[in-house]
Parts: structure tokens; sequence; C-alpha cells
């Protein structure tokens, strides 16, 4: 009876998307294995081809699964799962490879959202890093990294390509102790779809972190783009009566 009713107050296309979407879970069809075609589920779920198309495209649009015409749809790599922190040091906590392309890095007189966010003086500057992060040679994310300039002197001489976090710590002695972030979701613009590989429109998410020092200071501020279909992000908390 309770499967009755969830027939009658869900659309088909979810039920079929909810079916692949688990058998993709239960490793019965594997990263890049070819998902049944729109006809082939039409068939045996006796709809329509357009109601196979719709459960399909929202598999596309979760990142499930993704699309090269004309061979077919093909289950996608699973979401990389970030903690909260340094990129370099999460990638490679999963056994993967990350890598870091500058695409920009300058000095610059902060904007009033930076300096309130690093509680800088008036006349204070920062630091700027703008990088393309990878995962496996595959774009992730866009960085851009604020750092205050009175704390990272000759940083921009000598960028670093990996981690920014090791680099405050073993070249700048700097302990860094808290890190607290903000997820939004927001579709990519066209520069950052290219950037990134995805279509113009696809959805992204902005990390927007800070990061402080055993001295309760602020000693970094970012807004990361990441793609939505490649990265996810766990949270957790201790939980205290």
């Amino acid at each position: 009876m309770a499967t009755s009713q969830r027939n009658h107050t869900s659309p088909r296309y979810i039920a079929i998307a909810e079916l692949v979407r688990e058998s993709i879970a239960s490793q019965q069809l594997g990263p890049h294995a070819l998902v049944p075609s729109e006809r082939e589920l039409a068939e045996q779920h006796g709809v329509s081809r357009m109601t196979a198309r719709q459960a399909l495209s929202l598999l596309e649009s979760e990142g499930v699964v993704y699309r090269n015409p004309p061979r077919g749809t093909f289950v996608a790599e699973p979401r990389v799962r970030f903690h909260i922190g340094s990129f370099s040091e999460e990638v490679s906590r999963l056994g993967k490879h990350p890598d870091a392309r500058l695409l920009w890095a300058e000095e610059q007189t902060p904007t009033p959202a930076v300096r309130g966010a690093l509680h800088l003086a008036d006349d204070a500057r920062v630091h700027v890093f703008h990088r393309l992060r990878t995962v496996d040679d595959v774009p992730f994310a866009l960085e851009t990294t604020y750092l205050p300039a009175d704390l990272t002197p000759g940083i921009l001489d000598d960028p670093a390509p990996g981690s920014l976090w090791a680099v405050l710590r073993e070249r700048f002695g700097i302990t860094l102790t808290r890190s607290t972030a903000v997820l939004e979701s927001i579709v990519l613009d066209e520069l950052s779809s290219t950037q990134l590989g995805v279509r113009a429109g696809a959805a992204g998410t902005l990390l927007t972190r800070r990061t402080e020092d055993a001295a309760g200071r602020c000693v970094e501020y970012a807004r990361d783009i990441y793609r939505a279909d490649r990265a996810a992000f766990e949270v957790s908390e201790i939980l205290r009566d």
C-alpha cells in the first residue's frame, strides 16, 4: 500500500531516476558504465520516452551521469568528498593528486568586504592569489585567496604551486587552528564555466572561508568556486547537551 501511494504522489520520472541512482550506488553500474538509453528505460518501465528523458536529465543535473552524444549516457565519477580545509591536503588524504595553476597573483588594496573579513586597518594591503585547482588533472575549483600583506612578505616573488596553508605554516611560522566556511549554491558564469570545463549556466558551489591562527587572528580569507557535479562537502559536529 505504501508503494502504491508513493507512485501516485510522485512523478514517474523521479521514481525511474531513483532506480538508476540505486543501481549506481550499489555498484551494479560503475563509473563510465553505459546507462540504459531513453528507449530502454521507456520499455523497461512502460513509460514514454519523454518521461525517460526527464529521468536522465534529472540525473545529469545532479552530476550522477553525463552524456556523450551520440554514444549515450554514462555513469559519472563519484564526487570528491571534502572537509572544510586545505584543498591539497584533502585531495591527498583521499589518495588523489591535487594541483594548482596560477591564473594571476598581485598585491591589492582590499575591498571593504575583504578588509572586514581579515580585520585590517584602512591602509592595509593584501596579497591575492587566483588559482585553478585540479584533481588528477580534472578542473575542480577556482580559488581566490586573500592574505594580509604584512604577514606574508615576499610571497608573490615565489608563489607556491600547492597548499598555501603549508606555505603559511612552513615559511611564515603561522599556526592555523580554525577554519569556518559558508557554502552557497550558484550558477556558473561564462568565464568560470570555461575555466572549469563545464557548460555555461552549470551549477556551482561558492565556498567563502575564513582561517584563524592560534592567536585568533584571521590570516586567510578565500572565495572558492567549485564544480557542483564533482565536489561534495562533509560537515560534522560534536553534539553537546
